[in-house]
């Protein structure tokens, strides 16, 4: 009975550090699409200024040589004390050493997050403001050909009158 109970911990520990990567890949996914949008209109001001354009700036090699490594190897690291934890006594008598290897792992890789989480929160407050002034331009658009509608009709109706 217990040994079903480990495995089932094993394939949830396993299923969480896939999820936990994808999760990770995807905020990464966001914070690249964030740069590159940051750099196109960079490059609208700079091409507008005619100057010279920027290439890759500090921040691209950081994301991509320091943060995004950091934070799947501090996943990565956290499933594999859990995995290994379910199954070997030896981990769990050195815990104290892998917990702080993952606490220090941990503190940079969750001010990444999240930044990431914070740029993906700034995306959607974009989208969400875009939203609001297209549904208010509807919503003018519906007003004045309403009353333009109206407006031809009660020239209609004085043009009818007076005919009589």
């Amino acid at each position: 009975m217990i040994e079903w109970i480990i495995i089932a911990l094993k394939i949830i520990a396993i299923a969480c550090v896939f999820l936990g990567m994808t999760i990770v890949l995807m905020m990464m996914n966001a914070v690249v699409k964030r740069i590159r949008l940051l750099t196109k209109r960079k490059e609208e001001i700079i091409m507008s200024k005619d100057q010279t354009r920027e290439g890759v700036t500090f921040n691209d090699i950081f994301m991509f040589m320091i943060a995004v490594p950091l934070v799947l190897l501090w996943v990565g690291f956290a499933g594999f004390v859990i995995h290994s934890g379910l199954g070997n006594a030896a981990v769990l008598e050195n815990i104290e050493a892998y917990t702080t290897l993952i606490a220090i792992l941990g503190g940079p890789a969750l001010l990444i997050i999240k930044d990431a989480l914070d740029v993906w929160k700034q995306e959607q407050a974009e989208k969400t403001a875009f939203y609001k002034v297209k549904a208010q331009a509807v919503i003018d658009y519906n007003d004045a050909s309403q009353k333009q509608a109206q407006m031809i009709e009660t020239n209609e109706q004085e043009h009818e009158h007076k005919k009589k």
